[in-house]
């Protein structure tokens, strides 16, 4: 398992490498200002897709 500085460094990077820095100092902010709860989200985020679409998705995703 990661140490939370690395997970916060990777984090970090993420941000830099896709966002400029005004939205990844907006991105702080909107996950700081509103509560955010993972397991709910999780349980709506891929509602629309099948078991065949998401595992597609995700080879491609693993492939790149």
């Amino acid at each position: 398992m990661r140490t939370d500085m690395l997970i916060r460094y990777e984090g970090m990077r993420a941000l830099r490498e896709h966002l400029c820095p005004v939205e990844s100092e907006k991105f702080i902010v909107l996950i700081r200002r509103e509560p955010f709860y993972y397991t709910e989200w999780q349980q709506t985020l891929w509602q629309d897709k099948s078991v065949d679409e998401l595992f597609e998705a995700a080879k491609q995703q693993s492939s790149e």
